[in-house]
């Protein structure tokens, strides 16, 4: 097998990982839970992107640096030993398919707003966003080029819409939709709090490329590179066209919007636009779900090669595709979707969102904190290191503060379940080692 075959994420397929994982269902209903406060909600936008991008400039640091399959999980290991990067993984992991079950769910929702008539009951909804995910599903275990392909194509497709809003949009924007600037009976400190935590959601996944390192060429250029054109692209797309919305939708009206973009949509070009973005809106969720499904495969596999999670994750196919390791993730998605189809897709979307904002925010600050550790350690060290990685400890650790005490509690409940697996796993290890004695 040459080297191209067996690294087969370039520059722009790493790049749209990137993208696509980050603009995703988040951007197309954020507008609707910002609209309460108005433009104040520019605050907690700007925060949240400083972090994002200071965090995408951790993990390509570290990427260049160390190009190995596992993101945070390896960085966390790497600084910190088997412990730390065990609970890292399993907290990324649980975020992953978490992700995954929350997506699905979105692509149901905009399938409803486009087949009404179609979509009529919860069940018809579940079984929905089951089929696109398994679909998604099928795609990567096809392989990791089959699947990069797929997210450059989905990629391309959602950007078009998005930015023609921007494009169009800002010109149709009064001053006066953003007056009062704090519509809201909060602090404009707990505005900016709030808001900052409803963005993150739709920042998530600057990360990403990190994660497949050895099915990514010339890793030590590729990912930096990718991670920090992909933020820049999705960071500017997403608070551009979210702001436009913003002018564009009475806020009265935009607060109880199904779909925010496919009124604004409407209020530029007509009721056909509207279905077109809503169209546009399926096609996103559908490559996030690629995305993040290529993910969940990857994390486990890195750990399990280590000897930290159970071997049958590291087992790959042919095409050094880990099959098992996607299809546990998407059966628990699955369950996910299933156990808590009972309410509206909202609250679906909610408790998924829940999960894996929780299970995805302690493997940043780890991250940062894990560039603060090896720099210490290295002996020609970068002034700029040090002090980025404080700051983006900083507002990680603000980020999560944010997220409030349930998602808190989530998180230590997921960390503790996993606990007994890595006891396990330990002691198997150890056995193995005094075997070879």
């Amino acid at each position: 097998m040459n080297a191209a075959a067996a690294r087969p994420l370039g520059l722009w397929s790493a790049t749209a990982l990137v993208v696509g994982n980050m603009i995703g269902s988040g951007v197309f209903l954020l507008p609707a839970a910002l609209a309460p406060f108005g433009a104040a909600s520019l605050l907690g936008w700007g925060l949240s992107t400083v972090g994002a991008l200071l965090l995408a400039l951790i993990f390509a640091d570290l990427a260049r640096r160390y190009p190995v399959s596992g993101g945070p999980y390896a960085y966390a290991r790497l600084a910190f030993g088997d412990f730390a990067g065990f609970v890292m993984a399993w907290s990324y992991w649980i975020s992953t398919w978490c992700a995954v079950a929350a997506i699905a769910v979105a692509f149901a929702g905009s399938m409803s707003s486009l087949l009404p008539t179609v979509f009529t009951t919860p069940a018809q909804s579940a079984a929905c966003a089951l089929a696109v995910l398994w679909l998604c599903t099928a795609s990567n275990i096809a392989g990791v080029r089959s699947a990069g392909i797929v997210q450059l194509v989905t990629t391309v497709l959602k950007l078009l819409p998005l930015v023609a809003i921007i494009a169009v949009g800002a010109g149709a924007v009064q001053a006066q939709a953003f007056h009062p600037f704090n519509p809201s009976t909060d602090s404009l400190l707990g505005v900016t709090t709030t808001t900052a935590a409803l963005a993150l959601w739709a920042l998530l996944g600057f990360e990403c490329a990190t994660i497949p390192a050895e099915h990514v060429a010339d890793a030590e250029r590729t990912i930096p590179r990718a991670t920090l054109i992909g933020v820049v692209i999705a960071a500017a797309v997403t608070v551009g066209a979210c702001t436009v919305v913003l002018g564009l939708v009475p806020l009265d009206a935009l607060k109880d919007s199904s779909a925010p973009f496919a009124d604004a949509a409407r209020i530029l070009w007509g009721n056909g636009a509207a279905a077109i973005m809503a169209a546009a809106m399926a096609v996103s969720c559908v490559g996030a779900l690629n995305g993040w499904i290529l993910i969940q495969g990857q994390i486990p596999f890195a750990a399990a090669r280590d000897g930290l999670f159970p071997a049958i994750f590291a087992k790959v196919d042919k095409s050094q595709t880990p099959r098992i390791g996607i299809v546990i993730g998407s059966a628990l998605a699955t369950a996910l979707v299933v156990a808590n189809f009972n309410g509206s897709l909202v609250s679906v979307f909610t408790a998924s969102i829940l999960l894996a904002t929780a299970a995805a925010l302690l493997p940043y600050l780890v991250s940062a904190a894990a560039l603060w550790r090896l720099e210490q350690q290295t002996v020609k060290r970068a002034a700029w290191r040090i002090p980025v990685a404080i700051l983006a400890l900083i507002y990680s650790v603000w980020a999560l503060i944010g997220t409030g005490g349930e998602a808190l509690l989530w998180g230590a409940g997921l960390l503790l379940a996993g606990v007994p697996v890595y006891a396990v796993m330990r002691q198997r290890k150890t056995a193995a080692a005094q075997a070879t004695q």
